[in-house]
């Protein structure tokens, strides 16, 4: 007896089961996303990981004990003298936004230290390879 004949009762069966099978899309569904738009959220997360300023425990000790608060447009600027710094090859930064000065481990972008014009009488800096003025 044929193995065949005994599972199938007519021929459109087997070619149902052998010839019209359902193509599958090996993509699966589609995004309305395009991959310009995913890379460019990728490399903007990126640089915002890379570019996020930090502050020692220092630094922040320092803030909260002289009273200094960024604001918004502060804490932008001083991001932006780091990344300035940066460019530039400097190590150990002065970073100066109004009338605050920080101290800036550039490699890391670490706030090291923190104060305001009245602690910065002697006009004194040490341990420093550049400055930024902002």
């Amino acid at each position: 007896m044929n193995p065949i004949a005994s599972q199938f009762t007519s021929i459109e069966q087997v070619t149902d089961q052998y010839l019209n099978k359902k193509q599958v899309n090996s993509l699966g569904k589609t995004s309305d996303i395009s991959f310009e738009d995913i890379l460019r959220q990728q490399q903007s997360l990126a640089v915002s990981e890379n570019s996020e300023l930090k502050f020692s425990k220092h630094a922040a000790s320092r803030l909260e004990s002289r009273n200094i608060s960024l604001s918004a447009e502060q804490s932008a600027r001083l991001e932006s003298g780091v990344v300035q710094a940066e460019a530039k090859g400097i190590q150990e930064s002065l970073v100066l936004v109004d009338s605050l000065a920080f101290i800036v481990n550039v490699p890391n972008k670490t706030v090291v230290t923190a104060m305001d014009q009245t602690e910065t009488q002697n006009n004194v800096f040490t341990n420093i390879d550049g400055a930024v003025i902002m």
